[in-house]
């Protein structure tokens, strides 16, 4: 088979062009149709469900002291981009006292939530009024309609939320001879983010969503796996250890967020990662590493909570902030 090679052709602000060749002749086309539905379908974001505006019922009140009324203002709220690492939903203040305009910059955002566009514009108080807003941020796939919002408390607003940060992708098939005459297949994909992922994080984050659907392909007629999973020490974790989140393990927001941004929710993904990967994730460090083996090895998942020694590395530029202060699993 041959082997393809990925190669980023291009890069801007948001924005990535990227070539995979060679291919096989015709599974170009069938690659790039399947990794655009799933850019466009499975790449999680985080995006404002709901607000809530002190003295407004519904949003088609107005609000007083502001210049646009609730139909508009929602409307400003769903172009809010953010990144959140909680798995639960966030709440989010902002409160804007006298004159002028309001930006995003303006919400008071906790540790776990990032605003990415804080330029950007939400309404204008034209006297001396206070305006008090409440949002709540929360994680998802694809789009969340404000009339399937259900359960919601008096007084609060459903906002359309757009959690897919991916929200244009083009890719073109090219016919290309190689050295010794053969022709194959090359993809080009081009892929616009929100910028809340990089486009090469996104476009490795949909081949391994493929990878995971293509491997139970690959494997359907063996037998179903355990509802045990072998950690590193050859222990056997429950499926429900397996899948608590890392939320339980009280890791430090350092820590805590450069696991998020690759990707690793669950205790049990953890489990799976050897010494050598961990050292691999971006802004982790060393003692980002040492940091998650001693709370693993606190809960009884590993074996002792020695690191082994690593050549290098910048210790000044790893050093852990406060701990969260949730509590690890008794």
């Amino acid at each position: 088979m041959i082997q393809p090679r990925v190669t980023l052709v291009a890069a801007g602000t948001n924005y990535g062009r990227f070539a995979i060749e060679p291919l096989e002749r015709g599974h170009g086309s069938p690659l790039g149709n399947a990794l655009r539905r799933v850019l466009f379908s499975s790449i999680p974001g985080a995006a404002v469900t709901r607000i809530k505006l002190g003295g407004v019922i519904h949003e088609f009140s107005t609000i007083p002291g502001v210049l646009e009324d609730g139909t508009q203002l929602v409307l400003n709220v769903k172009g809010i981009r953010l990144r959140s690492y909680s798995e639960r939903a966030v709440t989010m203040q902002l409160v804007k006292r006298g004159p002028g305009p309001v930006f995003a910059s303006d919400i008071d955002a906790p540790s776990t939530v990032e605003i990415v566009n804080p330029e950007h514009y939400l309404c204008t108080v034209d006297d001396d009024s206070v305006l008090e807003m409440q949002l709540t941020a929360e994680r998802g796939r694809g789009t969340s309609l404000a009339d399937n919002n259900s359960g919601l408390n008096i007084g609060e607003i459903a906002v359309d939320a757009l959690f897919n940060p991916v929200p244009q992708v083009n890719f073109l098939i090219d016919s290309v001879e190689n050295g010794s005459g053969e022709a194959h297949d090359r993809l080009t994909l081009e892929i616009w983010t929100d910028g809340t992922i990089k486009p090469g994080d996104a476009l490795g984050h949909a081949a391994q969503v493929l990878t995971q659907h293509f491997g139970r392909i690959a494997v359907f007629d063996q037998p179903e796996p355990t509802a045990e999973v072998a950690a590193p020490t050859g222990r056997a974790i429950p499926a429900d250890v397996y899948n608590r989140t890392i939320d339980e393990l009280g890791l430090s927001t350092r820590t805590y967020n450069s696991l998020r941004r690759a990707d690793i929710t669950t205790i049990g993904r953890l489990l799976e990662l050897d010494d050598r990967a961990l050292h691999g994730i971006r802004n982790l460090g060393p003692k980002g590493v040492e940091e998650i083996r001693q709370r693993l090895s606190a809960l009884g998942y590993l074996e002792g909570g020695e690191m082994p020694a690593v050549e290098g590395g910048d210790d000044a530029s790893n050093e852990l902030l406060p701990d969260s202060t949730e509590p690890a699993l008794a």
